[in-house]
């Protein structure tokens, strides 16, 4: 009897404990989820506030806003000043533009952020992929992506260079171009051309008129130096309505160095390769009246065989050569270093008797290795310089050929 009444009591008590234990585990979870529940919906809250202490919002949208022109999906857009990208309330930190290709449009973002231009124009007739970033003051993203295409222009030009792609030339050849039509933005046009050499030296350009760009350094190439031309003249607006549609890079390396001096008085020639001199060779230049240019030129053509009229330079019919050997363009305006098998062999060194050219002995055919001219046009290549002294005439032309070389390093750059 003693035993139940302690037994019951126990059970009774233990369940009591039971409930009372179920309870407060029960209470105890409720204020857990709230407390949790309680912060969730107090940033998801528009003003971030759970309470008394509400936190930083983590997942709002951010406050920075990307801004590209033109907009998405524009067309026949212009080439220069139509493209820009900015940000407000933010700052820019990505922007990549590129071709169809995947031709990457180089361009810098502004020292605040706040936009991005491209370094240069964009090209005529492509699709352009635009791309850009920006974060807020609390550093969340925003981004942008468009696509444009430039316009298809309707009239275009190109520029023919000078020396040829992959040539080996003399240190005396200049990059030279001449445009299709004539320009009238000669500041867009230079920027989208550019010239590098190796080892480095400053490369400068100069016009002549509104057709012709020019490119050299300070004084003569030295041997060796590899030259890169790189024409980014697609999509350039030339002229009002007129735009380049040349992209190209052009390289060329500098040969041996060999400069000829010619001195119209004692009717020599001096040959100097690199820098040691290797043969002296009489000459006839020009006759009292047709003298022969001084100055500085630049061999830009040559012809084993050509004719020479005098038709053709202003002399009428005093003479008309169809067999001229070994022949070698020193101007544009028809003065040649070549071969000369009508001249009497006494004749070079002692008389100056041509028509303004500078002769060397040769004979009709120009078969003979051993003569001055066959030698003389052997050892020469594009780009060598020819430099004429002494004779009763004035400098060449800086524009007369490829003779800029006769213009002062302050007015080349001027």
């Amino acid at each position: 009897m003693n035993g139940q009444p302690v037994s019951g009591a126990s059970a009774k008590v233990g369940r009591g404990r039971g409930r009372g234990l179920t309870a407060f585990a029960l209470g105890s979870l409720l204020l857990f989820v709230t407390a949790c529940g309680g912060g969730g919906d107090a940033d998801a809250g528009g003003d971030g506030k759970g309470g008394e202490g509400g936190g930083k919002v983590e997942n709002a949208a951010s406050q920075a806003v990307v801004t590209i022109a033109p907009k998405d999906g524009a067309k026949s857009v212009a080439t220069s000043g139509a493209l820009k990208i900015g940000a407000s309330k933010g700052k820019l930190t990505t922007v990549t533009v590129e071709d169809s290709k995947g031709n990457a449009v180089d361009g810098k973002i502004a020292a605040d952020g706040t936009a991005w231009e491209p370094a240069r124009h964009l090209a005529g007739a492509t699709k352009y992929t635009v791309h850009a970033i920006a974060k807020d003051s609390e550093g969340r993203v925003s981004a942008k992506d468009t696509t444009f295409t430039t316009l298809v222009p309707k009239n275009t030009f190109i520029g023919h260079y000078t020396p040829e792609d992959g040539s080996t030339v003399g240190v005396g050849m200049p990059v030279s171009l001449n445009f299709t039509r004539g320009i009238t933005d000669p500041e867009a046009v230079e920027k989208a051309i550019k010239v590098t050499a190796d080892p480095a030296v400053p490369v400068e350009p100069h016009w002549f008129g509104n057709d012709r760009l020019d490119f050299r350094p300070e004084k003569y190439w030295a041997a060796g130096t590899k030259v890169t031309v790189e024409l980014n003249l697609d999509g350039v607006e030339g002229r009002p309505g007129v735009y380049g549609e040349q992209s190209k890079t052009v390289k060329f390396t500098i040969g041996r160095s060999m400069v000829s001096t010619v001195d119209a008085k004692a009717k020599t020639m001096k040959v100097v390769k690199d820098g040691k001199e290797i043969k002296k060779i009489n000459i006839t230049a020009g006759a009292p009246s047709t003298t022969t240019y001084n100055g500085q030129m630049v061999i830009s053509e040559k012809h084993k065989v050509t004719r020479m009229n005098g038709a053709t330079v202003g002399f009428g019919g005093e003479y008309d050569i169809k067999d001229v050997p070994h022949a070698m363009r020193l101007s544009t305006s028809g003065t040649f270093i070549h071969g000369n098998y009508w001249a009497s062999a006494g004749t070079f060194g002692s008389a100056n008797v041509s028509h303004g050219c500078v002769g060397l002995r040769d004979v009709r055919g120009g078969y003979d290795k051993n003569m001055p001219s066959a030698w003389f046009y052997d050892q020469s290549i594009i780009g060598d310089v020819v430099i004429v002294k002494n004779s009763d005439d004035k400098d060449i032309a800086p524009d007369n050929g490829l003779n800029g070389w006769n213009m002062s390093w302050a007015e080349w750059t001027k």
